[in-house]
């Protein structure tokens, strides 16, 4: 039997969908690492393991014996670069690292940018052979945002920012595609299928939730805010998605990924 692909965050929102697709194949054993216990009953044919990605207890148990990691692990919320250094310091097998990062966070001065861009160079200094995607924001995102903004009668929005989400599922296409082949360095951008703005994205969204709410587009101050506004984080000449905004939101799990 060949040596498993490890899937860090394999129960999130993207991890959960590279895992699904991996079992599916099987072509190769799969072992997700998660912050979580393996739920009881849980008796889906993969390896689990516990693991804390800031202080790397379990991570060395993780990645033993793996032949890939593919690198899903991260929050909008922590913007350290810890989920990224711990498996890399401690992968003494040298297996192929593929990491999931955003387009235009070399471009942009945003926290969780920064982080990320941190993290691609740790990457790539450490001295494994590694492939990195970029990819646009995910129609996920939108869907959160949507929920966390309407608990509130009006919903602030930052103006004239355009976004070009792509579909999770087509994004862990991708990343299985690449664990199985050789490790490619920085591939080629993955983009949405269309340039919308944010506001109006988040109107569609709490309209179809049956949700009435002021929507209240602001200009923000600061780098950031222009960066965005100017479209730094596009990739409309790579825009390889096909599953359009509505397509994802009529979809039975569109909304609670």
């Amino acid at each position: 039997m060949s040596n498993p692909i490890l899937v860090t965050g394999g129960t999130g929102a993207l991890g959960r969908q590279v895992v699904s697709q991996l079992v599916a194949a099987a072509g190769r054993p799969v072992r997700i690492a998660s912050r979580r216990e393996r739920p009881a009953g849980d008796t889906v044919p993969y390896e689990w393991a516990t693991v804390d990605y800031k202080t790397g207890a379990g991570l060395a148990a993780a990645v033993s014996g793996v032949s890939a990691i593919v690198h899903c692990a991260g929050s909008y919320f922590d913007t350290s670069v810890e989920d990224a250094l711990v498996p890399v310091a401690i992968a003494a097998d040298r297996p192929h690292l593929i990491y999931i990062s955003i387009v235009g966070i070399d471009r942009i001065p945003f926290g969780y940018y920064k982080a990320k861009l941190a993290a691609e160079q740790v990457v790539i200094g450490s001295g494994l052979p590694w492939t990195i995607l970029r990819t646009t924001q995910f129609h996920d995102l939108v869907f959160r945002a949507g929920d966390a903004l309407s608990r509130s009668p009006i919903v602030p929005l930052p103006a004239g920012v355009p976004v070009q989400p792509i579909d999770s599922a087509e994004v862990a296409d991708r990343l299985v595609e690449l664990a199985a082949g050789p490790p490619a360095g920085a591939v080629p951008d993955m983009g949405g299928p269309q340039v919308r703005d944010a506001t109006e994205l988040v109107r569609i969204y709490l309209r179809s939730k049956g949700k009435r709410r002021l929507l209240l587009p602001i200009r923000l101050p600061g780098k950031a805010f222009r960066a965005f506004k100017n479209g730094y984080h596009l990739s409309e000449d790579h825009a390889v998605g096909r599953i359009t905004f509505e397509q994802a939101l009529s979809t039975p799990v569109g909304g609670k990924r």
